[in-house]
């Protein structure tokens, strides 16, 4: 289970784009209580599969975000066991072209977790 309360609830959203849209919110907003939470491991080991899945695509877009805003990230966002094996794309319809266009433009904490978001395209959802 994940122990984060925001994350947590986040994952609890029937809709994976609204809880990534909400999530961005949190970020753009630097939502002080949020952003404090998360310096607070998540016990991964607690997690199953379908939490470890949806930790590893928000943890790729929060380290993104952090790293822009100058903010400390924290080191268990970097956890081998959130990187997926094969490279998810998020949407799910783009071409062939687009997927290896966006793994040579994606930022490094996208690229490291084999996680690929068009940032456009995700806070339009």
């Amino acid at each position: 289970m994940i122990g984060n309360k925001y994350l947590r609830s986040l994952f609890e959203y029937p809709d994976e784009d609204t809880s990534l849209n909400q999530l961005l919110e949190l970020l753009k907003s630097k939502d002080t209580e949020f952003i404090g939470s998360l310096r607070e491991p998540v016990d991964l080991d607690q997690c199953d599969d379908k939490e470890l899945e949806y930790l590893t695509k928000v943890t790729a877009l929060m380290d993104y975000y952090l790293q822009i805003y100058d903010i400390e990230v924290p080191s268990w966002f970097r956890d081998e066991r959130l990187m997926f094996d094969k490279p998810y794309y998020h949407s799910k319809r783009i071409s062939d072209f687009e997927k290896v266009r966006m793994q040579y433009i994606s930022p490094a904490p996208f690229r490291t977790r084999n996680v690929f978001f068009d940032l456009n395209g995700i806070e339009r959802v």
